[in-house]
């Protein structure tokens, strides 16, 4: 295909609407072309960071923020259900669907079950924390990992604790309004056929508007390196201090005003 815009579009609005992506037979009926063509297709858009595919690069895992295997995560709407990637896809999916869902998942820290309604239009109010372990230069080597260590925690101090058990290095905290507007703004346009993701120079401006800044949020492409925690470089010491946005980024104009990289 020519124009991978409508096939993108189409794995996203399935994954929105019932849950589930596609099989790529129907993907294949909805565009009249044969199977080699949109299997061709799928891998592109894989190879773009646009989807993720299974390990014979055929079924789609997962479409940002969808994810069609258990991450941690349930996402409830008023019809539908949805696994969401992690906390930062999670808190996405209501703004993209455009309706308060309630997002399920457990405290890495002690186990506790943790529920939290999130709506698209304001921030939630839960007293959370939020652990992203995976530097934002990395999260593409391994993207499963990544989203799976991407969890919501009852309180700093589970965090502490969960990161002294696993001997995972340390990563960052953001408090819930933090995370709920880099999730919201982070997807913005997803679902529309013009959506495109951010350059480098447009993911730091973005990450920079939200107060997110240090070595965790650099996303210049890294050198390649072996797996697991200790590539990062990071000490295996206590979570950073919690980053916390401008609550001025809420008002209309903030909201509003126009951001380079948004579609």
């Amino acid at each position: 295909m020519d124009d991978l815009a409508d096939v993108r579009v189409f794995v996203y609005r399935r994954f929105a609407e019932t849950g589930d992506p596609p099989a790529p037979e129907e993907v294949a009926a909805q565009f009249g072309i044969g199977l080699d063509e949109t299997l061709a297709a799928l891998r592109l858009l894989h190879d773009s960071n646009l989807l993720v595919l299974d390990a014979e690069r055929r079924g789609v895992i997962m479409a940002h923020p969808w994810s069609a295997v258990p991450l941690g995560f349930v996402v409830a709407g008023e019809k539908v259900k949805w696994w969401g990637g992690c906390a930062w896809d999670s808190f996405a999916i209501p703004a993209l669907v455009g309706q308060k869902c309630l997002v399920a998942t457990h405290c890495p820290g002690c186990g506790r079950a943790l529920a939290v309604d999130v709506c698209p239009d304001e921030p939630t109010t839960a007293e959370l924390v939020a652990h992203f372990l995976v530097p934002v230069a990395r999260m593409w080597d391994d993207v499963r990992f990544a989203c799976s260590h991407q969890s919501l925690f009852c309180s700093e101090e589970h965090v502490g604790r969960w990161l002294r058990e696993t001997r995972y290095p340390r990563g960052v905290l953001l408090d819930m309004h933090t995370l709920w507007l880099l999730a919201t703004r982070w997807y913005e346009g997803r679902l529309t056929r013009e959506y495109r993701r951010r350059t480098p120079d447009e993911a730091r401006a973005f990450f920079r508007e939200l107060g997110l800044v240090g070595p965790f949020w650099d996303n210049a492409p890294a050198p390649p390196g072996p797996s697991g925690g200790e590539r990062w470089g990071l000490p295996r010491t206590e979570p950073a201090l919690l980053a916390r946005s401008d609550p001025s980024l809420l008002s209309p104009e903030a909201r509003t005003a126009p951001r380079p990289a948004s579609p």
